[in-house]
């Protein structure tokens, strides 16, 4: 008979917060990678920080970033309202810990209640925070979680806001190395979503006049669009849309709080819907949904009050509602569509159906 497996309280183990984030990392950031690919962990984390700033310019607090790569050394700095000083080192090393838990105070935050620092902080073999408030400054400095020096609050006559640097751990990352094509890339989103944004990367100034307009004239040339980019806005939503002369993919770049969600979401979800009923509606023909959507080129971005991601990397939506008092997201995005860009086609009554739909014959009945 096979000896069977000892199971006492000695094979039961508590991890605190750091050592569960430095055994699971992918549960807070999803894969590792060695920054060959824009979704490896080195980016995610510079992605949790920048999230933060964003949030302090989506209330109001702070319209330029700077962020600077220097071997591998990131450091990211905000003109916000910076972190309650007698919360420096809480906000990024207890769990539990942080402003987003109050709605008031960010409300249509992308952020998730500051989780995601706190992965920053476990892992990187250095981690500094510096915040300013009512020209004072308080800091402190950590390796893999644990905190190695807290500096008493000083009078200062920095601006006020919080500044971050970090680097990677080696242990965990194996022979990473930053790409400036994707972080690049990351920046110029956040620009394009938050407009009046300033974002400085090494000197490099990046802002975006005309939102996700500027995102899609950045990813098609004016020559390969079949008609101009048709560009909407409205309260917690825009979106930019045209078609491609040379591709037949569908091509979405999806946002929610200015978060790329990569994987779409019930957002893309309903506009893929309501592109294909408005247009189907207005021409007044049994139009197949694949013709409508192929070779799309287009953009998406809404702002929902509490978001609930499908994980801790935030790349797939899967809140069914706006807000807690709003309505569906489904119906929020198809009255939008429905409405706006209804408004649009009737009014320049100058786009022949076969602009929208890839295979439709103009003289077919």
């Amino acid at each position: 008979m096979l000896e069977q497996n000892q199971y006492t309280e000695d094979n039961i183990r508590s991890l605190d917060w750091k050592e569960h984030i430095r055994m699971r990392p992918g549960m807070y950031i999803g894969k590792l990678g060695d920054g060959s690919s824009p979704d490896d962990g080195i980016y995610i984390l510079l992605k949790e920080v920048m999230d933060n700033c964003i949030d302090e310019f989506v209330m109001g607090a702070g319209k330029t970033i700077e962020v600077t790569i220097k071997d591998k050394l990131v450091t990211v700095r905000d003109y916000g309202r910076g972190i309650p000083l007698g919360k420096v080192v809480d906000v990024v090393s207890k769990m539990n810990t942080g402003g987003k838990y109050d709605s008031k105070a960010f409300k249509k935050s992308v952020g998730l209640n500051g989780v995601g620092t706190k992965a920053v902080n476990a892992l990187s073999n250095f981690f500094r925070v510096e915040s300013v408030r009512d020209n004072q400054q308080k800091a402190a400095e950590f390796s893999a979680g644990n905190l190695t020096i807290e500096e008493d609050v000083q009078e200062t006559t920095k601006r006020k806001g919080t500044k971050v640097s970090f680097i990677a751990d080696e242990a965990i990352f194996k022979n990473y190395k930053y790409r400036n094509e994707y972080i690049i890339k990351m920046l110029k989103n956040y620009c394009y979503l938050n407009r009046g944004l300033t974002i400085y990367y090494n000197g490099e100034k990046y802002i975006s006049e005309f939102g996700l307009k500027d995102l899609l004239e950045e990813n098609i040339a004016e020559e390969d669009m079949v008609y101009p980019i048709i560009h909407l806005e409205g309260d917690d939503i825009e979106v930019a849309i045209t078609h491609s002369k040379s591709q037949y993919s569908e091509e979405y770049h999806s946002f929610v709080n200015g978060q790329n969600t990569t994987q779409g979401g019930t957002h893309l979800g309903a506009f893929r819907e309501a592109i294909v009923k408005t247009i189907k509606e207005f021409y007044n023909k049994p139009f197949e949904a694949s013709d409508i959507r192929k070779s799309i080129v287009s953009a998406v971005s809404v702002k929902v009050e509490e978001p609930v991601f499908e994980s801790q990397t935030k790349t797939k939506l899967g809140s069914t509602d706006i807000g807690p008092n709003g309505p569906s997201v489904r119906t929020f995005v198809n009255d939008f569509i429905k409405t706006n860009l209804d408004n649009f086609l009737h009014k320049i009554r100058k786009l022949p159906m076969h602009y929208c739909v890839r295979f439709y014959k103009p003289n077919a009945t």
